[in-house]
């Protein structure tokens, strides 16, 4: 690619596994010459991963690109919209010479789309959803590997399938590849991310069997100042098809304890309507094992309210779920209808206003859940992985993730750098929203 001083912004929203495909292509815009400013800065190129999985995603999307296309500052500026919102409006976008939209199959190919553009030269963008190199730490300390794109599930709410395409499965020998050189580039946490992974497979080699590939990786001579040389975490999980040889898999010292299992109801009933593949015993069952093995361990989960047909009583099971199963966190989704999906053919819609008052108490239950389950932590050991360092009258304040995916800012009489694990015993829970809990070094 030719060498430049233009400068490229990129916005993302969405998933793990769009962040992951961002920072991917960002670093490859940077180590093309580009420098990589923030979306609200000037730049010479805007790129916008889009999400549609819910109707304020859409909005999202819309509004990121109508102010990359009133902040372009010269005539030959573009911005690229790339990413689930493009592959569900398919109809919607027309391309000009300056606005470029990239389906999912495509966007691995949007720095040489770039790279052209500014040379004049026409690109037509190819290649595989698997064609992602390593990202380095643009944006996020953690490294990403993807190892699965596409889902089969078709649950009746989701538009997944129809903008992301039927599962497909990365060699298994590549990802171990990618994450091997993440490792020995430095990475303290590797997370492996993708569609729907529980279902991965690549011949012989299933879900559990990857993980316990990656877990066994030879790390080299990385280790930090705590004595570790890095941990696994797992992005998002579907909670079907979980069994024993891979919830054993937490026993290993290098598996982060936290999952993100996606509930979306409490209700037997709903989940059958939604087409989920389990019911809350077997969800609870799982999060029960899990805590066998580390009674700290932190599920957190999605929530959607007001899906067609949901009765008070369903909702009172979801609620009841909430407190019962003690997440960490929930994000919480009012139910929005997709074209073409089955839902929108269901009886019984749920009146907006009643899915939004339902939502928000939701929200009210994971507050208290999330504050309950932190202040279990407190008095425990964590492994902080620091993501901010900054100096005050000679002390040292280090904030990032410990291992159970909580924040931590913790005060340190001597200095230490971004992407150091760093031994942390937890002090106390502040109030406030969300803020960071307090450690002390352990």
């Amino acid at each position: 690619m030719k060498e430049t001083r233009r400068t490229v912004a990129f916005a993302t929203l969405g998933c793990k596994l769009n962040q992951f495909e961002t920072d991917s292509i960002a670093t490859r815009v940077r180590d093309a010459g580009y420098t990589v400013v923030g979306f609200d800065e000037p730049a010479d190129a805007y790129v916008i991963n889009s999400c549609t999985v819910t109707n304020r995603a859409d909005r999202k999307s819309r509004n990121l690109l109508y102010r990359a296309e009133r902040a372009r500052r010269a005539d030959d500026s573009l911005v690229v919209l790339t990413g689930c919102y493009v592959d569900g409006h398919r109809d919607e976008l027309e391309s000009d010479a300056r606005t470029y939209y990239v389906a999912n199959e495509r966007k691995q190919s949007i720095p040489e789309l770039i790279d052209g553009h500014f040379r004049g030269e026409v690109v037509h963008p190819a290649g595989s959803v698997f064609d992602f190199g390593v990202a380095d730490r643009i944006f996020h300390t953690r490294s990403t590997v993807k190892i699965q794109d596409g889902c089969d599930n078709f649950c009746t709410f989701c538009i997944i399938p129809f903008v992301r395409g039927r599962a497909q499965s990365r060699p298994w020998r590549d990802v171990v590849r990618a994450a091997r050189e993440a490792i020995r580039a430095g990475a303290r946490e590797l997370v492996l991310t993708g569609v729907n992974m529980s279902r991965y497979r690549d011949g012989e080699v299933d879900f559990a069997e990857l993980v316990s590939r990656c877990l066994e990786i030879d790390a080299g001579p990385v280790a930090s100042a705590a004595g570790h040389d890095f941990r696994l975490r797992i992005s998002s999980l579907e909670p079907d098809r979980l069994d024993d040889r891979f919830l054993s898999l937490f026993r290993h010292p290098r598996m982060a304890p936290h999952l993100h299992l996606c509930l979306q109801s409490g209700s037997d009933r709903v989940l059958l309507a939604m087409r989920r593949q389990y019911t809350r015993a077997a969800y609870e069952r799982t999060i029960a094992a899990l805590r066998e093995i580390d009674p700290l361990f932190n599920v957190t989960t999605d929530v959607i309210t007001g899906f067609p047909g949901e009765t008070d009583d369903d909702f009172a099971a979801t609620l009841d779920a909430i407190a019962a199963i003690g997440f960490g966190h929930v994000h919480t989704f009012p139910y929005s209808l997709r074209s073409g999906t089955r839902a929108e053919r269901l009886p019984d819609h749920v009146p907006s206003a009643v899915k939004h008052r339902r939502a928000r108490a939701v929200r009210t239950a994971s507050e208290a859940a999330k504050r309950a389950y932190r202040e279990r932590l407190v008095g425990a050991t964590e492994l902080l992985l620091v993501e901010r360092v900054h100096e005050a009258d000679g002390r040292f304040i280090a904030t990032g993730l410990g291992e159970h995916y909580v924040p931590i800012r913790v005060e340190l009489s001597s200095p230490t750098r971004e992407n150091e694990l760093v031994r942390t015993r937890i002090a106390g829970v502040p109030a406030g929203d969300d803020p960071p809990l307090l450690g002390e070094p352990a």
